[in-house]
């Protein structure tokens, strides 16, 4: 008789819009994949008691908590996974460690680079300990870009010269939309520069396998006053008849030089009119070109330049089959994933990490190398300057 798979007792801090997308991982990856430790959803936690006990019901979740504090004192929760807003990052994350739980935070890792060098400095001395530490950067699982990062990592594009990247969403295009959270500076840190700026800086890095060094940016805020917000749920809101100031960019533009040599242009926007969650990269090399799309994501698109001029052109290859990353615990080739299998994708790395003991990637050092280059974007925009990305 085989021993059963050892627990791993998870406890969500945040219920909103991420926090339904990660309960949804935690329960489908011991389904779907072979996993070395069971993930049990132990604790929600939430400041509004009937708002978390209700979303417990919802999303799965054993029990509920409104302390945070007291989570991290449970004999029950081996790992916090942080679905909150980036004010509260560090201080949760921080302390997390230090209470001997392995640590999921959301992206971007915090707020300040400051933030961020804390919670690394807590994750490396956790880490001495066997206590993980992996930052939320879930688009880097999607089976099509894992499968450019390794076409990148076996020289199949030659020299990498050229980095296109734009994440373009609409949502906030009516002026009238409420003012949430993620337009806060002070809860949110940046606007679409850290909320989905990062993420493609991310994407591209870990692609190319190189860092962006060097930045020229510019921000804009172009709707600098929105009603008030009463109720909020994911990126939706119900307005008020009193209005605040919106302190953060409502888009980022950006070029980069990547530490072996690329140049990179980079756009982040929440008014792309009719643009819902795209999200496109585009690497040229000496030998062959890498395009990707999410609002296409279960397709890559490579171009071979060694083929012969008659029959050259770019491939569209559709990642569903089981050679693909992930993919072989899924359906059968054809058979498309979504958004959610990102956050699966991630549960499962994870939960080897650490039940092998081994480091997660991306880690929260990969999270403040973005960290840094969001600043220097910001300090870009500010001063008019080149910013360099020290490590």
């Amino acid at each position: 008789m085989t021993s059963p798979t050892p627990r791993l007792g998870v406890a969500m801090i945040g219920h909103s819009f991420m926090g339904a997308a990660h309960s949804q991982a935690w329960h489908t990856a011991p389904r779907f994949f072979d996993l070395p430790l069971d993930p049990v959803t132990a604790v929600l936690c939430g400041r509004d008691e009937g708002r978390t006990t209700a979303a417990a019901a919802r999303l799965g979740w054993a029990a509920t908590e409104t302390s945070w504090e007291r989570t991290l004192e449970r004999d029950d929760v081996d790992l916090v996974d942080v679905c909150t807003p980036g004010d509260t990052h560090a201080e949760i994350a921080i302390a997390a460690l230090r209470a001997g739980k392995h640590v999921l935070c959301e992206k971007p890792l915090a707020n300040s680079v400051a933030e961020a060098e804390a919670m690394v400095a807590a994750a490396d001395e956790a880490a001495e300990h066997g206590v993980r530490a992996m930052v939320g950067f879930t688009y880097r699982r999607v089976p099509a870009v894992a499968l450019a990062r390794r076409l990148v990592e076996q020289g199949r594009i030659g020299e990498v010269r050229h980095v296109r990247a734009q994440y373009l969403q609409d949502w906030l295009v009516d002026p009238e939309a409420p003012l949430s959270w993620r337009l806060q500076k002070d809860r949110a840190g940046s606007g679409a520069l850290g909320d989905i700026g990062a993420h493609i800086v991310d994407l591209t890095q870990y692609i190319t396998g190189d860092r962006v060094q060097e930045v020229s940016a510019r921000l804009e805020t172009f709707v600098k006053e929105r009603p008030l917000a009463t109720e909020q749920s994911g990126l939706s809101a119900t307005a008020s008849t009193e209005r605040g100031a919106v302190t953060v960019d409502d888009a980022a533009v950006f070029i980069a030089r990547f530490g072996g040599g690329a140049l990179g242009v980079f756009e982040a926007t929440r008014f792309a009119t009719g643009r819902k969650n795209a999200i496109r990269i585009e690497v040229n090399g000496s030998r062959g070109s890498l395009a990707f799309d999410f609002e296409d994501m279960n397709v890559l698109e490579y171009y071979d330049a060694t083929e012969p001029a008659e029959t050259a052109g770019f491939r569209r290859i559709l990642a569903t089959e089981a050679e693909h990353p992930y993919v072989a615990a899924w359906w059968p080739p054809g058979h498309g994933l979504g958004y959610e299998h990102g956050f699966t994708h991630q549960v499962v790395d994870l939960v080897h990490a650490v039940a092998t003991g081994t480091d997660p990637a991306p880690g929260f050092r990969d999270g403040l190398q973005v960290q840094r280059v969001l600043d220097a974007v910001e300090t870009s925009s500010d001063t008019r300057t080149w910013q360099e990305i020290h490590p």
